[in-house]
């Protein structure tokens, strides 16, 4: 072939397209000879280029080599590099490969003979970083990174031209279909050959609806995983680089964003509904148009069925190509999640992540009911929803439920029950999974409680008429009547029917699914998987009105969160970017609108768990009766105070009730100023204490407020966190931390301002559950004692048995605190704190005035409080929190052998943490992969949130019900979330 640089690559003229064959010395010399540059090449893959990454005598990359297919004439590549230099002036924040230059501005570009024939040689910018190729998770912030890009790139190109792009490539998704139809036949196995043609025909078929409007522009057309170049030195995988404008070209715009999201698709944990945040990155920075929103899927199928044709060709045509011969696997990877759900289903996704659709269409009223004498007034909707008062105590997970509210709605008098389309069932969602079930319905279920006649609501075609189901053809609808298998219909198939007439006869007792469905798509499965429930529902129709009943409304939640935002202060600020609704909870699980349950391991405000009937009951019988305030005269704070009191050892008998830590915390600290007449408190660092003026005033985590310690008021001294795993004294050298913060509070008493009051907590929950040293308290509650201060213990975390072995966490430091501050567990997620001192003490507080909580200490408040500690003993919650907690520990421990990111497990009971770290050396914290590690965990079902002043521990306290199998599901999805996000085993 001789070398023309003005002529273009046509694929479909082309027998094959090899790589060219230049071994590392070829490249050296073609370099230092032709290009300038004396470096080390090694060899790097390509499908049908050489490429090459030079490096100098002490191994720093210089650059690429890149020598291209001779095929490729000199005008096309002349493009390509065009191409890069207009994207790399257009988005100075992106880093392209472009082309390297001599002193006088011309290219490194030369032409060289390979054993294939004359070729372009040139050098490009070496983008370090690395590519984000491989098995690893792909986060939804990386999706959204590579979207972005994706569009960036696409605005850029969308007004260049040049002669070189005038190009018939292989992987250009106009040919497609002529790609697939050359080379499928490489494909051996019969079954797979047969899929990729049959997908390609039907992809094909639905860019053809819209294909004459698709806007044509230049295309970079290789914008995937191989070719966008991580940050370097980015913690998890976030793109900022571009490579390899080999495939530039003018296509279809939206091809750019189709052969970006197909590469995504074969990553760990990656399916379908994981790709939208790139898509809507994308739309919101390049809108799609409706019409390329309605090509993006089959033209993801196209570049998938491509990918597995085009490996299988190019692995037999070059047989020394490992790069292609490696990708084959992942290409049908691709290929089979591209294609694991109906195309019109991933349509009507991709549209609705571009423009939200709401509920699915209604039935026009039909001429005739579709049920012969049955009114929607003898219909009675059950309601099976998070929301559903019938969900209480735990019914959702009895896998009778439906069953006895159904049997219950007919022994009532019911002449029909019936379920709504769209609202997602919590009967169908377990209790733990990895992966959510499908629980949104596509249709409606009706049990009969008395007999009745099926009848035709209006004239159609019967498609299908079996033992148990009938499908019949209404225009552009096909309804869909499944019933008992021992009720044989009335129609044969082909028949034709009018309005009225008789479908079958159904007995009392029956169960009946009916279900609407476009005559052109899919078959519908009764219930969907909720993230896939925006594209099966455009392709049902609400059949609520056959019935007579009203069509299903759009369900509250869209735009919740942007509600949410407008006026609630944002301050408070939620879990997650895009955390799920969740509306209902039942012991260790908290449930969503959608129907999916998640393991909640975060929860210490519920020890005995969600929803505890027990509390419920006790908190609604008390409502009936009376809540007023503590200054009234009634039994039950006398009961509760009692109680509470005597959980503590002596002198420590003496209750004050309020609603919260914080507000616990500051009174603790009012109550120690005031007895002791000093103002000045010792607090340790990286703490958190409230938000109150005093509390907020000791507290010192840095995560909490970045400015703890520069805006501390002049009253609080801090000392060094007692932290012995991450600390300035580590291991057996954590026993300096006791004599240094005694000798700080001695120099303040020293200098005249002896401390009134010293506060901590007795387990350093706030840093992720690590144990104070041995003797650390009795060491610092000597010292501020003998200058008249006071201990305040800060039990609210730790407090009320969760460490297991001890109920309170002053209990495992052997000291007696002056004044104890406790909240979170007391309530169960009722607003209820307390503190408890001597009686000494808290009569000092008169000198101060008064003191008087609304709601503390209140008949409800109180009532909640006694059943709390009821319940802790009746469960033996305590006990549980030693034999769940220490197995989880285990666990954990286990998981820390085997993955090196795991530094150590703090902990004690079930108030425990796990502290990831980049090196067990430097002990660095691994911040970014921890937020990461609790986005992944929260789509395989799991609820963990980090802690820490460098928010890289896993807090994990959750209510202290939890079983041994949730644990056992904790670790495993721990352990699988690990791996997909490439931690990789230490062994």
């Amino acid at each position: 072939m001789s070398h023309d640089e003005h002529r273009t690559i046509d694929f479909f003229t082309e027998d094959a397209l090899p790589a060219p064959r230049v071994t590392p010395a070829d490249a050296e010399r073609i370099a230092a000879q032709d290009l300038g540059f004396d470096a080390h090449a090694e060899a790097l893959g390509s499908q049908q280029d050489a490429n090459f990454l030079l490096r100098d005598e002490n191994g720093a990359d210089l650059a690429v080599l890149k020598i291209a297919n001779p095929a490729f004439g000199a005008v096309e590549i002349e493009a390509q590099d065009a191409a890069a230099d207009l994207v790399s002036s257009a988005h100075p924040e992106l880093r392209v490969a472009t082309v390297l230059r001599r002193p006088d501005g011309s290219p490194r570009r030369t032409a060289v003979d390979t054993e294939s024939g004359p070729a372009v040689a040139r050098l490009l910018r070496h983008l370090p970083g690395g590519t984000l190729s491989g098995p690893r998770h792909l986060s939804p912030s990386t999706v959204a990174a590579m979207g972005a890009i994706v569009a960036k790139v696409s605005t850029a190109l969308r007004d260049f031209r040049h002669p070189g792009l005038d190009r018939v490539l292989q992987w250009d998704l106009q040919y497609a279909d002529r790609v697939v139809a050359k080379l499928a036949g490489h494909i051996s196995e019969p079954e797979r050959r047969a899929a990729v043609r049959a997908a390609t025909a039907e992809a094909w078929a639905r860019v053809q609806q819209v294909a004459d409007v698709l806007p044509s522009q230049a295309v970079h057309l290789d914008l995937t995983d191989d070719n966008l170049i991580r940050t370097p030195d980015s913690r998890i995988p976030m793109p900022d680089g571009v490579i390899d404008f080999g495939d530039v070209t003018t296509s279809w715009a939206v091809c750019e964003l189709a052969v970006s999201l197909s590469s995504m698709l074969h990553h760990d944990g990656v399916e379908p509904h994981h790709v939208l945040p790139a898509i809507r990155a994308f739309h919101t920075v390049r809108p799609l148009s409706p019409q390329e929103a309605e090509a993006l899927w089959p033209l993801v199928v196209l570049r998938a069925a491509g990918l597995v044709a085009s490996g299988r060709h190019q692995a037999a045509v070059d047989g020394d190509n490992a790069y292609a011969k490696a990708a084959l696997d992942r290409e049908w990877h691709i290929f089979e999640q591209a294609t694991c759900l109906p195309l019109p289903v991933m349509i009507h996704l991709v549209k609705d992540a571009t423009a939200p659709a709401g509920v699915p269409a209604r039935a026009d009223s039909p001429p005739q009911p579709l049920l012969r004498d049955l009114a929607a007034a003898d219909i009675v909707l059950v309601d099976l929803s998070a929301d559903a008062d019938a969900m209480d105590d735990g019914a959702w997970i009895d896998c009778g439920t439906e069953a006895r509210l159904v049997t219950t709605a007919l022994a009532e008098g019911a002449a029909a029950v019936a379920t709504r389309i769209a609202q997602a069932r919590l009967t169908q969602a377990p209790a733990l999974s990895a992966v959510s079930a499908a629980t949104v319905p596509t249709g409606i279920d009706l049990w009969l409680g008395r007999a009745t006649v099926a009848q035709a609501p209006a004239a159609g075609e019967v498609l299908v008429a079996d033992w148990g189901r009938v499908e019949i053809a209404h225009g552009s609808r096909v309804l869909t009547l499944s019933f008992p298998p021992t009720v044989r219909p009335l129609l044969s198939v082909g028949a034709s029917v009018k309005a009225r007439e008789d479908i079958a006869h159904l007995p009392s007792g029956a169960w009946i699914h009916v279900a609407v469905r476009a005559a052109a798509g899919p078959s519908v499965p009764a219930l969907v998987r909720p993230e896939y429930a925006s594209g099966w529902l455009p392709l049902t129709t609400d059949p609520a009105p056959l019935l007579g009943l009203a069509a299903t409304g759009l369900a509250e939640g869209t735009d919740l969160l942007d509600r949410r935002d407008a006026v609630f202060a944002t301050v408070q600020e939620h879990y997650y970017a895009n955390p799920p609704r969740i509306e209902r909870g039942w012991r260790h699980h908290l449930l969503s609108t959608d129907g999916r349950a998640y393991l909640d391991i975060v929860n210490n405000v519920t020890p005995l768990g969600h929803a505890h009937p027990r509390v419920e009951r006790a908190v609604s019988r008390q409502l009936r009766r009376l809540n007023t305030n503590s200054r009234f005269h009634y039994a039950s704070v006398v009961k509760f105070t009692e109680r509470l009191a005597g959980l503590l050892p002596e002198p420590l008998d003496t209750v004050f009730l309020v609603n919260s830590g914080s507000e616990a915390v500051d009174l603790g600290l009012r109550l120690a100023v005031g007895a002791s007449g000093q103002h000045d408190v010792i607090a340790l660092r990286e703490a958190y204490h409230g938000w109150t003026y005093a509390s907020d005033a000791v507290s010192t985590s840095l995560q909490d407020n970045p400015n703890a310690l520069a805006t501390r008021p002049s009253w609080v001294h801090t000392v060094d966190s007692p932290n012995s795993y991450r600390g300035r004294h580590r291991g057996a050298d954590a026993m300096r931390y006791g004599p240094e913060a005694a000798a700080v509070i001695d120099a303040l008493a020293a200098a005249g301002s002896p401390a009134g009051a010293f506060i901590g907590e007795t387990f350093y929950g706030n840093a992720g559950g690590v144990a104070l040293p041995d003797g650390y308290l009795a060491q610092v509650y000597a010292a501020v004692r003998r200058h008249g201060g006071l201990a305040v213990a800060d039990e609210v975390q730790v407090g009320y048995g969760r460490l297991g072995n001890w109920f309170w966490g002053f209990e495992q430091q052997e000291v007696i605190p002056d004044i104890v501050c406790v909240a979170k567990a007391m309530g169960n997620g009722h607003p209820l704190g307390a503190v408890i001192t001597s009686k000494t003490i808290a009569d000092r507080y008169r000198e101060q005035g008064y003191f008087f909580s609304s709601t503390g200490g209140s008949p409800v408040s109180s009532i909640v409080g006694l059943t709390v500690l009821d319940t802790l003993r009746d469960e033996d919650l305590q006990g549980n929190a030693v034999r769940v907690g220490g197995h989880l520990k285990r666990r954990m421990e286990a998981l820390a052998d085997r993955y090196g990111i795991i530094g150590t497990v703090h902990g004690s009971g079930l108030y425990l943490g796990l502290e990831l770290v980049r090196s067990r050396t430097t002990l660095e914290p691994a911040t970014e992969e921890t937020a990461e590690l609790c986005n992944r965990m929260l789509d395989l079902g799991v609820i963990v949130q980090p802690t820490g002043d460098h928010l890289n521990i896993l807090k994990i306290k959750p209510p202290l019900c939890i079983d041994t199998t949730a644990a056992d599901f904790f670790a495993d999805m721990l352990d699988l979330a690990l791996t997909q996000l490439g931690h990789g085993h230490t062994g």
